[in-house]
């Protein structure tokens, strides 16, 4: 899920994304692709076995790959040979297996293990679970498909963007800052193992996941913001950072991507065990290795952001970001070497 991150939190994704005529499209692109995965699901439970987990992950996985593929083609707005031509099979595979089949499968696992936790629980009443799963993951990587695809597509009209949302730069941050990176990694999964540990003080599975669930998002949204600002100023104390940062700044970390990313994570966890290994909650051991992996992805993703962001500041502002939204600005700055410059700063400084 670190696309999703990264198109939100990195400024000149998240500005080119949530532009006013992207987000009508959007609301178009996610409405048809949900009515069809429900099409499906009620085509698929008369002919396939829903009830079982594995079953209805990999019928979510599939829908997610077909969604995620003609979704980033419409963002693209080319047709399918320009699209391999100019993306090449490797971008089409990642957004094919990554962001649709993987995805699909993380989303449809996190719905059914919140519905387990508020008590609808998919193995005693598998319809209604079942259905918002194969809905609600599909519509999500519709529109994350769409996005990228639409980012890809503004790239390749002259249009720098400093990240693409794939894992390319993620690989090259940890070929390149190991070292700074590992007590940001070794912290989080070592908080993460001991804040999972505090649900043997509850009773019974749902309150226990539920206690697990609050500490390893706190914890895990606690070590994503240190990590974040770690990333931005690596020069300097992540602390001194912290406390230089107004209040409603880090409370928008902490909370986005921070806590809402830590919670996401461990429901899939806690999805996995529940339904797939079959367990009646998500019991002590395997709580700790879940929040260990948590916290330690969590500090990874929060310092890898704090980095990208970082390289787009470092390019300064020269145009007011409110000209990006005009398209005739836009295409008088993509033909002038000076302008791409201007352009690229000013989508780098904006938050």
């Amino acid at each position: 899920m670190l696309h999703r991150m990264a198109l939100r939190v990195l400024p000149s994704l998240s500005l080119a994304v949530t532009e006013d005529t992207v987000r009508r499209r959007k609301r178009l692109v996610m409405f048809v692709p949900g009515l069809v995965a429900f099409g499906v699901y009620r085509l698929a439970k008369h002919v396939l076995p829903l009830t079982e987990p594995v079953v209805l992950l990999a019928i979510s996985g599939i829908v997610g790959l077909v969604t995620a593929l003609l979704t980033y083609r419409v963002g693209r707005g080319v047709g399918w040979e320009t699209m391999l031509r100019e993306d090449g099979k490797k971008l089409l595979f990642w957004m094919a297996g990554w962001i649709g089949f993987v995805y699909g499968i993380q989303l449809s696992l996190l719905v059914l293990a919140l519905l387990w936790l508020v008590g609808y629980d998919y193995l005693k009443h598998p319809d209604g679970p079942a259905m918002m799963a194969m809905i609600i993951s599909c519509t999500a990587v519709a529109r994350d498909a769409f996005e990228i695809g639409h980012v890809r597509n503004v790239a390749l009209q002259g249009r720098p963007f400093p990240t693409f949302p794939n894992g390319v730069p993620l690989r090259q941050l940890l070929s390149h800052q190991t070292v700074q990176l590992t007590p940001w990694v070794v912290a989080g999964m070592v908080t993460g193992v001991a804040a999972a540990s505090l649900g043997q003080v509850a009773a019974g599975p749902q309150m226990t996941a539920i206690v697990q669930l609050s500490a390893v998002t706190v914890v895990g949204g606690a070590i994503a913001l240190g990590a974040y600002f770690g990333g931005l100023r690596p020069q300097v104390s992540w602390t001194a950072v912290l406390s230089q940062t107004k209040p409603a700044e880090l409370l928008k970390y902490w909370w986005w991507p921070g806590l809402a990313f830590a919670s996401t994570y461990y429901l899939v966890s806690a999805g996995i065990v529940v339904f797939v290994l079959r367990q009646p909650g998500v019991p002590t051991g395997y709580a700790m290795a879940a929040g260990g992996i948590v916290g330690g992805v969590m500090a990874l993703y929060g310092y890898y952001l704090g980095h990208r962001r970082q390289i787009e500041e470092q390019q300064g502002l020269s145009v007011s970001p409110a000209l990006l939204r005009c398209p005739f600005v836009m295409g008088i700055l993509s033909k002038s070497t000076s302008g791409t410059a201007a352009l690229s700063a000013a989508q780098g400084s904006k938050a």
